[in-house]
């Protein structure tokens, strides 16, 4: 049996709070160690446990040459974290790394490239990097290219390439360059649909080369389509590794299970805060509340809203959005789409969205809010799983049949005749 490719055993990183980021860097260390000094220097005073944090710690694994592993988990678990140690990037504060062959890395938009080169400097520069030659890169030059369709634009500076460009021109290099492993964060979301399908493509033609891929992202339908196996973190430490099935589905039910604290104390929230939503609860045509529905029933969904405007907000739009265990959107109940809601009064207020025959299939769902002013100008508060409800099946067909949930997220009803 080979060895793996990547063995991490034990490792740890941990974070000094208030004091900056993390000392990659020369300069950043020796800055770090004027700062130590004088501290000695000067005070005697030691960190306490609130004043440090462990972004990740006691994570053990190992991957074999060829595999691809997903990383998946809440925001704040350490997954950019561990892909960073992994690429050699940050500097572990415990523990051990293991690796077997050239890395090439794509977390961020703007890592690994020199903002002043052009793109085609840049792939030359990135190949260099990676240890390649001059003539392996021109090898592949044409195919990053073709790949990132900014050939158009190649000889100018990436420093004025829109952040779609970049991703693009960034992991045509990362992919075509040939690495043994290749590292892989969300920041694949910047690009369009179309860019994002032809990326998964190439990653599993990469992993059939027997190149390692490690796949960070919040698409767990990808996750499932691109990954055997899955490592779940949550708060720094390895909650699950296992199958891709499994550990997605575990991440789901922790999801939801998070989804239904209490909004006004939520701070995981964007928007300028001047109107947010305070509260969110599902009524039955009886006006009770309810936290598990039934397909083809009627409900209200009501959010409860704080404006600090002195004045009314006007042309608002409320959206509620449904994200099915797999993180697609199956539902999306919209104010605009019935030229509704329009104004938020100053204040306490209520939204209500009255929903007849609830066409969501069986299943698990979570819930997101979002609330804008000025026709989407202003985005006013905006809260990601903000509630978790699960749909059992109900008569929405009225012949009994509940549908094939695992098939399809959506009821609709039809008349069909054949001649």
């Amino acid at each position: 049996m080979s060895a793996p490719i990547v063995s991490v055993r034990g490792l740890g990183k941990m974070y000094h709070l208030g004091k900056g980021r993390s000392h990659d860097t020369l300069r950043d260390q020796l800055a770090h160690g004027f700062r130590a000094l004088g501290r000695r220097l000067g005070s005697r005073r030691e960190e306490t446990p609130d004043q440090i944090l462990w972004a990740l710690r006691d994570i053990s694994f190992e991957v074999a040459q060829g595999e691809v592993l997903g990383v998946i988990g809440p925001n704040g678990a350490g997954k950019s974290t561990l892909l960073k140690v992994l690429s050699q990037i940050t500097d572990p504060t415990e523990g051990e790394v293991r690796i077997r062959g050239r890395i090439a890395s794509l977390l961020e938009v703007g890592t690994g490239f020199h903002p002043e080169l052009t793109g085609r400097e840049n792939i030359y520069l990135n190949g260099s990097i990676l240890g390649m030659s001059r003539g392996e890169i021109r090898g592949k030059f044409d195919e990053i290219v073709a790949f990132s369709e900014v050939e158009r634009f190649l000889d100018t500076p990436v420093k004025r390439y829109s952040s779609g460009m970049y991703v693009r021109l960034a992991f045509a290099v990362a992919a075509h360059l040939q690495p043994e492993i290749l590292v892989v964060d969300e920041v694949l979301a910047v690009g369009d649909a179309q860019f994002q399908k032809k990326c998964l493509g190439k990653m599993e033609d990469v992993s059939k080369q027997g190149r390692t891929v490690f796949f960070v992202s919040h698409n767990m339908s990808a996750v499932e389509r691109l990954c055997g196996r899955v490592l779940l973190l949550n708060t720094g430490r390895l909650a699950m590794d296992g199958p891709a099935a499994s550990v997605v589905q575990r991440h789901m039910e922790q999801s939801h299970g998070h989804a239904d604290g209490g909004l006004a104390q939520r701070t995981d929230r964007q928007g300028n805060g001047v109107a947010r939503a305070v509260g969110f609860r599902i009524l039955n045509d009886g006006e009770e509340p309810e936290t598990s529905l039934q397909s083809g029933r009627n409900y209200i969904f009501e959010i409860q809203y704080e404006s600090t405007s002195e004045a009314e907000l006007i042309n608002t739009a409320v959206s509620i959005d449904f994200f099915d265990e797999r993180d697609t959107r199956v539902l999306l109940l919209r104010s605009t789409f019935a030229g509704q809601i329009g104004r938020l009064h100053p204040g306490r207020g209520v939204i209500r969205c009255a929903v007849k025959d609830l066409p969501l299939a069986n299943g698990l769902y979570r819930i997101s809010l979002y609330l804008s002013a000025r026709s989407d100008a202003e985005l006013l508060d905006w809260i990601e799983d903000a509630a978790s409800v699960t749909v059992s099946g109900g008569d929405f067909f009225g012949t009994g049949d509940q549908g094939l949930p695992r098939l399809c997220k959506i009821l609709v009803r039809a008349d069909w005749s054949s001649g």
